[in-house]
Parts: structure tokens; sequence; C-alpha cells
């Protein structure tokens, strides 16, 4: 499976003034130390979401994705890696010379899940990805646009983490392991590995 990024968080939905809130950051200097600020906290906003993502299975701010696969885990559903899943896209099954067919929205339905989403077969099965081709899978996935979409524990879990990569910015081995508080508060969105098994039925 390759699974390709489409789109990064957008810079206004970074909760770049409840960081420097939490770590009790002044204010009011000239513009340009106030912005080269704000771009260091935006780039340790970005690398917690990461992070906690990665450990979750789950997307905290909205945006697109595109996976490839070469073909389904199951005849009638193919398990999605990430959650929430807001939509499914598109779906285009490509040939071993590289002719694409988009599959009609009929032919295929989301199951929405907080855990593993699944897109389903519209009948018994999925259409037949022939030999030697591929699948490829858009989808758009995330809490919400916004901030405040994201369940309040594992955005506190963002600040925190956020908050520690900028004390210790420069240090070796930084994001190496979590801290304890931020472990703590995203365990109950840690996603079970089961994608390489079979689906339940």
């Amino acid at each position: 499976m390759m699974l390709v990024e489409e789109t990064a968080p957008p810079a206004e939905a970074l909760p770049v003034a409840g960081l420097r809130a939490h770590l009790r950051l002044g204010s009011g200097f000239a513009g340009g130390v106030d912005a080269a600020e704000d771009a260091a906290l935006a780039s340790f906003l970005r690398a917690a979401i990461a992070a906690i993502e990665a450990r979750t299975g789950k997307v905290l701010l909205r945006r697109r994705f595109r996976m490839r696969i070469e073909d389904w885990r199951e005849p009638e559903c193919q398990p999605l890696p990430l959650a929430p899943v807001a939509s499914v896209d598109e779906v285009v099954v490509t040939d071993r010379r590289g002719v694409e067919r988009a599959v009609e929205a009929e032919a295929w339905r989301l199951v929405p899940d907080n855990q593993r989403p699944l897109l389903r077969g519209a009948g018994l099965s999925l259409p037949v990805v022939p030999a030697g081709g591929f699948v490829t899978i858009t989808f758009t996935a995330g809490f919400g646009s916004g901030w405040e979409a994201i369940p309040p524990d594992l955005a506190h879990a963002v600040i925190l983490l956020a908050a520690q990569y900028h004390d210790d910015r420069g240090a070796a081995g930084l994001g190496a392991a979590l801290p304890f508080p931020v472990a703590a508060l995203i365990e109950r969105w840690r996603a079970v590995r089961v994608l390489t098994g079979r689906v339940a039925r």
C-alpha cells in the first residue's frame, strides 16, 4: 500500500495563539520577531500533529489522502488506514497498460467507523482489479476543518507535545518517545493494527 497526503493542515487552523499562551510567551515585539516566533510555533504544532496522528491512526485536521493498493483486502470491502473518513472522493482502477477507469459512485459506499472505516461494494463485491493493475482511492479524512472540531483530549495532547518540542528544541533524540501525559491522553484513540489480517464478517 502507498499512502500520500495530498493536502496539509491549513496554517489558519493551527492553534498558534493557544500554544503561545500555554508557553506564557510575550508578544508585541517587533513584527518580524513575532512572525518568526509564530512560524516556529506552527512548525512545532505540525510536528506534534504528525506524531500523534502516526500513533493513533486518527487525522486531526481534515485533508485529502490518496491510497494505492494492488488489490482489495477482501473482494467485498477494503479497510481504510485512517479515521475518521468524511468522504471517499474517487475510486480509480488502472490496468497494466496504465489505462485508468473511474469507478462509478453507485458501485461502492463508505462505511464510517472511528477505528476502521471501510469501502464496501454496493453489490456483492467491489469491482475486479485486472491482473497487474492497481486501485487508487482518494478520500478526505479528519475530525473537522477547525481546531474546535478536534476531541479535547487529542487537542490538549498536541499542545503539550508541541510545548515539549519547543522546550527541547535542538536536543538530540527529539520526538523519539512521547511524554507520559501525552501518551495517556491519546491511549484510548490508539488504533489496533489489524489491516494485515482478514476483515471480520
